[in-house]
């Protein structure tokens, strides 16, 4: 079937692009973005000059024309649209929630010390952070690369820059992935700083090492074990625990006690990643059950979709989410009726 019968039969739509630089923005140097349409819609997609002609299926046509003609208003308003948020657009508008997607990255939460600013670039990061800002206590619970540490910590150095706090206070739990801290080499200060690695990472992104050394020296900003959270009441401070899937119920009943007046908790972690001994449960799966009526604390679960690294992440979250769910089926014991 020619493309001119397509568009008398109603299945083809054309689309403007209004500079070069919007056309390469979407679609890519080489148009190496155009093959997603047709692996998410089943739709074809040519170019010709600032002309784009989208065939197929009538309404996978529309959702294709829509989601194009909202992801332009991205490009133009100065933002980069990369594929995995072509993906995440395309599934909004599949979802009808199409003009939601001009919420993708429009709030600047943050600016780091290089000057680059700081976005939620899904709906589920822009909940979690509309939760950090409406709860005095907010957990939230995804798969890695979906920003669960890196935005609490944006929203902590802004905070503690608008004088909302006191100090800043980062913690993990040192739960050994493998290997036993009693074989790493050093004193204990040295042993637990591979765990806190990541937290120290995130800190300089956003406010540079020397910025984030005298700010140590100065104690406004902490970064200790859970340990060393016991005995304390946390005033004035923004505490975010990571890693919480690895707390024991006692840790976390310890931690979240730690809170004391003007402060501001997050507790973040992945429920499919704990590394507690067999038999241990996670103190972060129970405090779900067990504060998901409580008022001023937030609970938010961010999922593949809210996979913000490279688009093969998001992929091999997914992999696995289905991976365990045919478990699930298959360890499900079978009733036989005679």
């Amino acid at each position: 079937m020619t493309l001119l019968d397509n568009m008398e039969q109603g299945r083809a739509e054309r689309i403007t692009m209004e500079t070069p630089e919007q056309f390469i923005s979407i679609f890519g140097i080489r148009e190496e973005n155009i093959p997603i349409f047709k692996e998410e819609l089943g739709v074809e997609i040519f170019a010709h000059g600032d002309e784009v002609q989208i065939t197929g299926d009538q309404d996978k046509v529309a959702l294709a024309k829509l989601t194009l003609e909202k992801l332009s208003e991205i490009v133009l308003r100065g933002e980069t649209v990369d594929r995995t948020r072509i993906r995440y657009a395309i599934e909004l508008a599949a979802e009808g929630k199409a003009d939601r997607i001009g919420e993708i990255m429009r709030d600047v939460i943050a600016i780091t010390y290089r000057g680059r600013q700081v976005k939620c670039k899904t709906l589920g990061q822009k909940q979690y952070v509309d939760a950090i800002k409406q709860n005095t206590c907010t957990f939230a619970v995804g798969p890695a690369g979906t920003g669960k540490t890196y935005l609490a910590i944006a929203m902590a150095v802004v905070a503690l820059k608008n004088k909302e706090i006191e100090k800043i206070i980062l913690t993990r739990p040192a739960v050994e992935a493998g290997e036993k801290l009693g074989f790493l080499p050093g004193d204990l200060a040295q042993k637990v700083d591979p765990y806190l690695r990541p937290l120290y990472d995130a800190l300089h992104e956003m406010m540079g090492v020397d910025a984030y050394q005298r700010l140590v020296e100065r104690g406004a900003v902490e970064v200790a074990p859970l340990a060393y959270m016991r005995g304390r009441t946390l005033n004035d401070a923004f505490i975010i625990l990571d890693e919480a899937q690895n707390t024991t119920s006692e840790q976390m009943k310890m931690f979240l006690t730690r809170m004391g007046m003007g402060s501001k908790m997050v507790i973040t972690g992945d429920v499919t990643q704990i590394d507690l001994p067999t038999g241990k449960r996670s103190g972060l799966v129970e405090a779900l059950e067990v504060l998901k009526d409580v008022n001023d604390i937030g609970i938010v679960r961010l999922t593949h979709r809210d996979v913000v690294r490279h688009e093969l992440v998001q992929a091999i979250v997914r992999a696995y989410e289905k991976h365990a769910q045919r478990s699930d089926r298959e360890r499900k014991p079978r009733v036989f009726r005679p």
